[in-house]
Protein backbone atom coordinates (compact mmCIF):
# COMPACT_ATOMS: atom_id res chain seq x y z
CA UNK A 1 0.00 0.00 0.00
CA UNK A 2 1.19 3.24 -0.81
CA UNK A 3 2.17 5.63 2.41
CA UNK A 4 -0.58 9.22 2.67
CA UNK A 5 1.81 12.19 3.46
CA UNK A 6 1.12 13.22 7.12
CA UNK A 7 1.15 16.85 5.85
CA UNK A 8 -0.50 19.11 2.85
CA UNK A 9 2.63 20.14 0.47
CA UNK A 10 2.79 23.86 0.84
CA UNK A 11 2.76 26.06 -2.25
CA UNK A 12 6.13 26.79 -2.20
CA UNK A 13 7.49 23.75 -1.42
CA UNK A 14 5.38 22.58 -4.60
CA UNK A 15 6.35 25.41 -6.77
CA UNK A 16 10.48 24.99 -5.69
CA UNK A 17 9.99 21.53 -6.87
CA UNK A 18 8.60 22.39 -10.05
CA UNK A 19 10.91 25.31 -10.86
CA UNK A 20 12.86 23.13 -13.32
CA UNK A 21 10.20 22.30 -15.54
CA UNK A 22 10.26 25.48 -17.81
CA UNK A 23 10.87 25.13 -21.36
CA UNK A 24 14.00 26.93 -22.38
CA UNK A 25 14.22 28.41 -25.64
CA UNK A 26 15.19 27.07 -29.04
CA UNK A 27 18.90 27.74 -29.86
CA UNK A 28 19.17 28.36 -33.74
CA UNK A 29 22.43 28.68 -35.84
CA UNK A 30 22.54 29.99 -39.20
CA UNK A 31 23.38 27.36 -42.61
CA UNK A 32 26.39 27.92 -44.09
CA UNK A 33 24.71 26.92 -47.50
CA UNK A 34 21.12 28.65 -47.27
CA UNK A 35 21.73 31.26 -44.46
CA UNK A 36 18.48 30.11 -42.93
CA UNK A 37 17.80 29.10 -39.63
CA UNK A 38 17.99 26.05 -38.59
CA UNK A 39 18.30 24.01 -35.09
CA UNK A 40 22.27 23.04 -34.40
CA UNK A 41 23.29 19.08 -35.42
CA UNK A 42 20.48 18.75 -37.62
CA UNK A 43 20.80 18.85 -41.44
CA UNK A 44 18.98 21.76 -43.11
CA UNK A 45 14.92 21.44 -43.89
CA UNK A 46 15.39 24.14 -46.61
CA UNK A 47 18.73 23.09 -48.68
CA UNK A 48 19.34 19.53 -47.37
CA UNK A 49 22.98 20.03 -46.66
CA UNK A 50 24.23 18.91 -43.04
CA UNK A 51 28.07 19.78 -42.26
CA UNK A 52 28.75 20.39 -46.26
CA UNK A 53 26.82 17.44 -47.70
CA UNK A 54 23.76 17.02 -49.47
CA UNK A 55 22.03 14.52 -47.14
CA UNK A 56 18.51 15.20 -48.00
CA UNK A 57 17.38 14.66 -51.74
CA UNK A 58 14.01 16.50 -51.11
CA UNK A 59 13.93 19.50 -49.24
CA UNK A 60 11.31 21.83 -48.44
CA UNK A 61 11.67 24.13 -50.77
CA UNK A 62 12.25 21.51 -53.53
CA UNK A 63 8.49 20.25 -52.95
CA UNK A 64 7.09 23.96 -53.01
CA UNK A 65 8.68 24.56 -56.47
Amino acid sequence: MAITPKRKTSKQRKHLRRSHHALDEVTLTECPQCKQPIIPHQACKYCGFYKAKKVIKKAINDKIK
